[in-house]
């Protein structure tokens, strides 16, 4: 099964990830397939997150599983979990 989740980036008390696509049975941190976003929690509000919105509505169409934090994230920047756009 593939997924859509975090790698984690940074240093200590300081971290960024990377929104991934990888194999569930992967480590966290190996090997991924493709990355399509990053998210700094540190950040402003309104600038946490950017994603390739393109990359990621080709992920869930073939199947790939967002984490529940990914999830959250697409969300915030307007794409439904099922891939289809937000509209506010």
């Amino acid at each position: 099964m593939v997924k859509i989740r975090l790698k984690k980036m940074g240093t200590k008390k300081r971290p960024d990830y990377r929104i991934v696509v990888l194999e569930a049975s992967k480590p966290r941190d190996g090997a991924t397939i493709e990355e399509i976003g990053q998210y700094h929690p540190l950040a402003a509000e309104g600038s946490q997150s950017s994603f390739n919105e393109e990359r990621a509505k080709y992920w869930i169409s073939v199947g790939a599983q967002p984490t529940e934090i990914v999830k959250k994230i697409f969300r915030q920047g307007g794409l439904a979990a099922d891939g289809t756009k937000i509209t506010k």
